[in-house]
């Protein structure tokens, strides 16, 4: 049976696999080159074989030492990613949140200063991006995804209300020489095309056959608020979310044709680790947003039945 393998037997392996050399690795370890050589030759004796061929006054990993070392690293990976875990757990003050660019931009940053008041002592950090992160890793506390699918394993998924995909333009637009009232009358004006909505033109096309669009004109965007701020500035009407359009049609720049055509879609959901369920700060946050998520739903019924 082998004995407890000496960790800073191990220590020194890693360093001098990763660099290449015994002195570099002594330099990242503030200890002489013969005091690396001493802990390898020590490991080789604990596991009974060579890790390095000595070549005059360089070293090369052999073929068992190239595995044992792929391991070794991973396993020190690992070791990093528990320390990072542990070191946020500490940061008790401080919550760190992943969200789309167009929710954050359009929803979320306004309404960070109301959160703020209520929880002065919670250090809020918001990250952006379309990309999910990888929650695991202990470095974002919650992940706001749009269209999320599956949660992953060890993580827990709370759904948004349902969105209210609606037409809008401006009320210029919607007014002008060709003014919208029916869903023919969309045949006369430029569709704006939002790239990853769940929902787009041709969906609501299927639904409204009367409206003969062409889907194969008009300008298209990958994010949101750069459809909706196309729509604010005249450039033609577009199909997007009322949670994501609310300040825009709230002070008058937008306005909503057609509401009779809106359509109802599964959109955003927060995500966040089984583990971290019980923490103070996560629970706090979480109940604020869903409680300002009732707020908007409600404003945006109301909107709709007053069209």
């Amino acid at each position: 049976m082998l004995r407890r393998i000496s960790i800073k037997a191990i220590q020194a392996f890693e360093a001098s696999a990763r660099l290449g050399s015994f002195a570099l690795a002594a330099d990242e370890l503030a200890v002489t080159p013969s005091a690396v050589s001493h802990q390898i030759r020590v490991l080789e004796d604990q596991i009974g074989v060579a890790l390095f061929n000595r070549v005059h006054r360089s070293v090369i990993l052999t073929d068992v030492g190239r595995d044992y070392a792929a391991e070794v690293m991973a396993a020190f990976a690992q070791l990093d990613v528990a320390t990072r875990i542990a070191s946020s757990a500490v940061q008790t003050k401080a919550l760190t949140i992943h969200s789309t660019p167009s929710f954050a931009t359009q929803w979320l940053m306004k309404r960070l200063p109301r959160f703020g008041e209520l929880h002065p002592q919670i250090d809020l950090r918001l990250q952006s991006s379309v990309n999910p992160v990888n929650l695991g890793q202990g470095v974002i506390d919650i992940d706001i995804r749009y269209n999320p699918g599956p949660p992953p394993a060890g993580t827990m998924i709370r759904h948004f209300p349902d969105d209210i995909v609606v037409p809008m333009c401006s009320p210029r637009l919607a007014k002008g020489p060709h003014p919208i009232r029916r869903v023919e009358d969309l045949a006369a004006h430029t569709l704006i095309h939002g790239q990853i909505n769940v929902l787009g033109w041709r969906d609501w096309g299927r639904r409204n056959r009367r409206a003969r669009l062409d889907l194969t004109r008009g300008p298209s965007f990958d994010r949101s608020f750069m459809a909706i701020r196309a729509a604010v500035d005249g450039l033609g009407v577009c199909l997007d979310s009322m949670l994501l359009a609310e300040q825009e049609l709230r002070n008058g720049e937008l306005v909503v044709v057609l509401p009779e055509t809106a359509m109802r879609v599964r959109g955003h959901g927060l995500l966040a680790l089984r583990s971290k369920s019980g923490a103070e700060k996560l629970g706090a946050f979480q109940d604020w947003m869903f409680q300002e998520l009732q707020v908007t739903k409600a404003w945006w019924e109301g909107y709709l039945s007053r069209r």
